[in-house]
């Protein structure tokens, strides 16, 4: 069931989704890596807002709202954007693989382990693009 971005029962429902997702468990079988998303504020979002995901070969091992940047010094990619850039990909308008080459979404961890996994990137953004009924 789709829920509204951003929220805690948003992440929920992208955990789920991508543990129930068997294009997403075929396509990212081979990933490795936890994200870190830091999301800036902006428009309606007045405050800084953080995700963490564990990803696994093609599972969500853990999904953790507003943890400390702290709580997760070694997740293996940090990224950073505006809450508008984010809003704009859930919604289609910004393809995640250009935010990410013009540094609208900017990255720490290894873009040549993002770029040789195109294919599961693309995939879950696909997953969180479905779960998202409307972006507030």
């Amino acid at each position: 069931m789709p829920a509204i971005f951003p929220s805690a029962e948003w992440l929920k429902t992208l955990e789920e989704k991508l543990n129930h997702d068997q294009r997403y468990n075929e396509i990212a079988n081979k990933w490795e890596g936890e994200l870190f998303f830091i999301i800036e504020p902006e428009l309606s979002l007045t405050e800084e807002l953080r995700f963490y995901l564990d990803l696994w070969h093609g599972t969500c091992r853990k999904v953790e709202y507003q943890p400390s940047q702290e709580a997760y010094p070694k997740a293996a990619y940090r990224l950073t954007a505006t809450y508008g850039h984010i809003r704009d990909i859930l919604t289609g308008k910004l393809h995640p693989m250009t935010a990410m080459l013009t540094n609208k979404l900017r990255l720490k961890g290894s873009m040549a382990y993002m770029m040789r996994n195109v294919p599961t990137v693309l995939d879950f953004v696909r997953c969180a693009q479905e779960v998202t009924s409307e972006v507030q």
